[in-house]
């Protein structure tokens, strides 16, 4: 499946984005990177795209539809849909761990 240029994320999806947990090491690996949270010894391992997400959290980026659009560009054959779908679950994963909180 192709991009449609004409997929549209709604209004949801300018959620903001949390921040990355300051107690959390990102250790670049081949093919991903491992994130060790030196709170509670949690290793979480992510994937090439796992990593550009984890890049783009703020400051760089504030909302998942700017993730989501970026990841589109580098990835044109990418289904808006499945993105954020994706993303989102990463974040829910990354939460879940305590890699990620809340933005202020």
């Amino acid at each position: 499946m192709t991009r449609n240029d004409d997929q549209a994320f709604d209004a949801g999806d300018d959620e903001v984005l949390p921040m990355t947990n300051p107690r959390v090491v990102f250790c670049a690996v081949e093919d991903g990177a491992v994130l060790l949270s030196t709170a509670d010894e949690v290793y979480f391992g992510l994937n090439e795209v796992g990593v550009r997400v984890w890049q783009m959290l703020p400051p760089h980026h504030t909302t998942v539809r700017q993730v989501c659009d970026s990841l589109l560009e580098e990835y044109p054959d990418a289904v808006a849909e499945e993105v954020l779908a994706d993303v989102r679950e990463l974040l829910q994963q990354l939460r879940e761990h305590g890699l990620v909180h809340a933005a202020a």
